[in-house]
């Protein structure tokens, strides 16, 4: 039965490259000039928005305040005509009663100074009494609206008819009417209050609503009454087809609302109100562009510090990017001479433990590795040898042939004795002039001489000429010793001192061959 085999899922991993600070600062620097902006684009943004709620709060307020105005010049003038209409209506119209009402509608145009004439006139339109004082002028108003809506309605309440001009002085007058009966409830006549459209101009003027504002005082049927700014030809208008009527003022009671204007395309932010006790209504129109025009160079200096700011964090973060870019190139010039400082200087240590003619360690190389050798085969308990090598008859070689000759003939030797090395822990060395060593870790004397042999022969094999050599050929001596070092029994010394004591015998046994301290004893 074979068992199915479990495969591990591949573990993926990822490693995410550190981004370069450069970036980082280059980023933070972006984000900070970046939000410093978003955040006074949001202040300035809200601070329009404070400030158009503000307006519109302060327009309504206006609004409300000016319908409360009409609300009480027309009650004050209604007032009047209900206490004559009573009169009139008890006393009747003989020429007593008249004369009485007469001194009465002088008292009260001298309390109203928005009122402009009380009047009285007869069922045929015919002026009966005023407030004037003189004679009553031969005037018949029956064609006036206020009269003919009294005509034809039995409604005892008060009458707020279109502005007209008045028949009597020609100026513009708002009038507020209310009929009277005789005793039978038939029409009888009707008391008129007249008053000055310019009290009510007067009035508007003295509040602060620009210079595109507007005030306008209109019937529920949307016909102008008074208009701030005003002129001729806006009295009497009819704002029927007008948005601010259409869509909101004949549909709500109260409000606010923007809207551009036909006549010269500017916003307005107009508040309405319609009168509690008569069917009149306020608007209060101020322009966007007046309201908005302080905020708008708050706006402007706020943005133009927020800009400079900006700039000057923008510069400023480039000086300090730049500033850390400089530094990266000198960190990094730095690693790089640091680099090059550190391959010099182990190429100086390499020059410094290694001959320059042979390529072989020197002496100072060859006198450290022993001691370490030493102690690390006297720690281990493992033999230590050395072969000790000198080139026979050198020094003639040098005579027949020159020093340039010889410092070749001993180049091939080393690159043999270089050779020879089976060991990354074997050192070869150039002891000294002709004699050469090689240092065999973890070697008996069995082994070294093998090592040794193997040299030789090696070289003798070369066949470089030498006359006076004892084969006719380069060739050389070498003096074997290994032992396994005692602890405060030997010192390094002693196996030098062995080697060459060897190789002396191996010169004195006539050259070209091998000799240990073995084959002494």
């Amino acid at each position: 039965m074979n068992t199915p085999i479990a495969i591990a899922p591949r573990q993926v991993r990822f490693s995410l490259k550190p981004l370069p600070i450069t970036l980082l600062a280059t980023v933070f620097v972006v984000l900070v000039c970046t939000s410093l902006m978003l955040i006074e684009v949001w202040r300035s943004w809200n601070a329009r928005s404070l400030q158009l709620r503000e307006t519109e709060i302060a327009t309504s307020n206006l609004a409300r305040a000016l319908s409360q105005h009409a609300d009480d010049t027309l009650k004050e003038a209604d007032t009047v005509l209900v206490g004559v209409v009573e009169r009139l209506e008890m006393d009747g119209t003989g020429s007593v009663a008249l004369e009485r009402l007469h001194r009465l509608l002088i008292q009260h145009i001298g309390e109203l100074p928005q009122l402009n004439d009380l009047s009285i006139y007869d069922e045929t339109g015919l002026w009966l009494v005023n407030a004037k004082s003189g004679p009553i002028p031969y005037l018949n108003n029956a064609d006036r609206q206020y009269f003919i809506h009294h005509i034809g309605s039995t409604d005892r309440g008060p009458f707020i008819g279109p502005p007209v001009r008045s028949r009597y002085n020609g100026e513009w007058i708002v009038t507020v009417s209310r009929r009277f009966n005789h005793a039978d409830g038939s029409f009888a006549g009707l008391a008129l209050a007249t008053i000055n459209i310019s009290y009510f101009k007067n009035y508007y003027d003295s509040f602060d609503i620009g210079h595109a504002g507007s005030i306008i005082l209109s019937l529920n049927d949307g016909t102008m009454l008074v208009r701030r700014p005003m002129s001729d030809d806006t009295i009497g208008k009819n704002l029927a087809n007008y948005p601010i009527y259409r869509d909101y003022a004949a549909k709500n009671a109260e409000g606010t609302a923007i809207i551009a204007s036909g006549q010269d395309g500017l916003e307005r932010l107009i508040a309405y109100r319609h009168l509690q006790e008569y069917p009149l209504f306020v608007t209060v129109a101020r322009s966007k562009d007046e309201v908005l025009s302080g905020w708008l160079a708050d706006s402007h200096l706020h943005l133009f510090g927020a800009l400079l700011l900006t700039t000057a964090l923008g510069l400023l973060g480039w000086r300090l990017i730049h500033q850390i870019r400089l530094r990266l190139l000198a960190e990094a010039d730095l690693l790089q001479v640091q680099a090059s400082l550190k391959t010099l200087n182990q190429h100086l240590e390499q020059l410094a433990l290694q001959d320059s003619l042979t390529g072989l360690a020197n002496r100072r190389q060859f006198d450290s590795a022993l001691r370490d050798e030493f102690s690390r085969a006297m720690r281990t308990e493992n033999p230590l040898a050395l072969v000790m090598i000198d080139v026979d008859c050198f020094k003639q070689y040098n005579d027949i042939y020159g020093h340039p000759a010889g410092d070749e003939c001993l180049r091939q030797i080393s690159e043999v004795i270089k050779a020879s090395k089976n060991r990354p822990g074997d050192l070869a060395t150039r002891y000294g002039g002709e004699e050469l060593a090689v240092l065999l870790p973890d070697t008996n004397l069995a082994g070294a001489i093998a090592v040794a042999e193997k040299i030789r022969l090696a070289i003798y094999n070369l066949h470089i000429e030498h006359p006076h050599g004892p084969a006719g050929v380069v060739t050389i001596s070498a003096g074997v010793d290994a032992f396994v070092p005692v602890r405060d029994g030997n010192i390094p010394f002693e196996l030098v001192q062995a080697a060459d004591k060897a190789l002396y015998a191996a010169k004195s046994a006539g050259r070209n061959r091998v000799c240990s301290n073995a084959d002494l004893h």
